[in-house]
């Protein structure tokens, strides 16, 4: 296959478009978590007890970034305190099901791709200090 092939094949890739979006450190994380509350939209601060380890700075980007892509709906409630709510629309919905496979597959995998990793640490560090 000549390169000029392969880049119109490969240069508009849905899938490598949509996993750079959602293979962040927190998509996933932030769209299990909506999906934790069923059909109920979550507001801000029950999402941050829910992924303790994030940045406020870093849920807001994150939903953001989740808002514009389609998976989640954000909605503005005129009262005071302001209160916001957001949920997952369908487009994430149907997305769920692949995420609950992705864990059972990491949780059936995690103890051997560590093992793997630990047997070629050596190898990593080495070339690091080479770097």
């Amino acid at each position: 296959m000549t390169k000029a092939i392969k880049e119109t094949i490969f240069n508009d890739c849905p899938i490598r478009n949509v996993l750079a979006r959602i293979s962040d450190k927190w998509s996933l994380l932030v769209m299990y978590a909506l999906n934790h509350n069923g059909a109920k939209a979550t507001r801000f601060g029950e999402l941050r007890k829910l992924i303790p380890d994030i940045s406020q700075k870093m849920l807001t980007s994150t939903l953001r970034t989740l808002e514009t892509d389609g998976y989640v709906t954000r909605q503005v409630f005129a009262e005071v305190p302001p209160r916001v709510e957001y949920s997952l629309t369908e487009r994430a919905i149907s997305l769920i099901p692949l995420i609950d496979s992705l864990i059972e597959w990491a949780l059936d995998n995690m103890a051997d791709i560590l093992s793997d990793r630990n047997k070629n640490k050596w190898y990593y560090e080495r070339n690091d200090k080479n770097a």
